[in-house]
């Protein structure tokens, strides 16, 4: 693009994310939707207005894009875009392969490239030769992993000469989630509270110790090891939440830690405090509203506290845009960036232009 014209975009998947981000691009005063690759049939031959009216809660009528969604990758490897907006549930290698190798650059929620080095690789290697042979590249970014542990820790940091331990608290209320599946048979509230599945713990390590291992190369922060567990907290009494009942002495609240740890000692942290309930066992977590909280101990100790000033009702509407709108905004700063695998750590700083 590099100043000719607009950044063409495709979007790649419409969930929450990928539908908010779709609407962005349209709206972007820089930007043009170019494709629109979908994984359900009902969505495929759709004007890309109509899923942006249908799933965000457009107000009025999206006016046409001429772009129509469809289920070929093929299709969309072959037209012409600067970016894909890659939001798929799932990493396709393979397939990502071949949209760098055809030239375009890809920014992706998936938090499969936070720290290059951390790459199984074999992967590695595939990832960067379609990106020396299309000349482009792949950023891995999003509110959290991303915003709040690179783009919002590299400057908090850069207050200090001696670091002890960084913690970055993550609270989620989840409350207002109407989503039953995904509360009791997903995340699993509401049962006997036993040990938490290592299986779910190593899930949330994979993208986030990534991403604080970048954080730590950056700063030339020597880690030993990265550890994650997990911690469950029964609630005091019942509570009616939006998909259900939580019993008392059931699940209410969860807490995952991933931490890197240098000669014993935690030096990074990320915690994870997803809750039901603030009335749990474990009153020790002190846990608030959603948001996170940023604790620096060292020479030049801070707490860092970011809320989300809107109403309850509102809030599941608006919180993918979080995640979907730095992905949006750094698509200039990877179209820019040297070919491979880039970093916050090694790019240019995302910008957000408004019209």
């Amino acid at each position: 693009m590099a100043g000719e014209g607009k950044y063409r975009v495709i979007q790649w998947a419409t969930g929450n994310v990928g539908t908010r981000a779709m609407r962005a691009v349209v709206e972007h005063p820089d930007m043009e939707l170019a494709g629109l690759w979908v994984s359900n049939p009902d969505k495929a031959g759709l004007d890309a207005a109509r899923l942006v009216e249908r799933d965000v809660g457009y107000e009025g009528t999206c006016p046409d894009t001429g772009v129509i969604a469809s289920q070929s990758a093929a299709d969309m490897v072959a037209t012409p875009a600067d970016c894909v907006l890659y939001m798929r549930q799932g990493t396709d290698i393979a397939e990502l392969c071949q949209l760098l190798a055809s030239g375009k650059n890809v920014v992706t929620t998936r938090g499969d490239f936070h720290d290059p080095a951390s790459m199984a690789p074999e992967t590695r290697e595939r990832i960067e030769e379609a990106c020396a042979a299309g000349n482009s590249s792949i950023y891995s970014t999003g509110s959290s992993p991303g915003f709040i542990t690179e783009a919002m820790l590299l400057p908090i940091v850069s207050m200090s000469r001696q670091l002890d331990c960084v913690t970055i608290d993550e609270y989620a209320d989840m409350t207002s989630r109407n989503s039953p599946d995904l509360i009791f048979n997903v995340m699993g509230y509401g049962v006997s509270v036993g040990q938490f599945d290592q299986r779910k713990v190593d899930y949330v390590k994979h993208d986030f110790a990534a991403s604080l291992a970048q954080v730590a190369k950056a700063i030339g922060l020597e880690i030993d090891e990265w550890r994650a567990f997990g911690e469950l907290s029964g609630a005091n009494s019942t509570v009616q939440i939006a998909a259900g009942t939580i019993e008392a002495g059931t699940v209410g609240a969860q807490r995952i830690t991933i931490e890197g740890v240098k000669d014993g000692k935690p030096r990074l942290r990320f915690r994870a405090n997803w809750y039901c309930t603030t009335d749990i066992e474990h009153h020790d977590w002190n846990l608030r509203e959603s948001g996170w909280k940023v604790l620096v101990e060292g020479g030049t100790p801070m707490e860092v506290n970011i809320t989300f000033p809107v109403d309850e009702a509102t809030y599941p509407s608006v919180t993918p845009g979080f995640t979907a709108h730095r992905a949006v905004n750094a698509i200039p700063a990877v179209c820019a960036a040297a070919p491979g695998i880039r970093t916050t750590a090694d790019m240019a700083h995302v910008l957000a232009r408004f019209s």
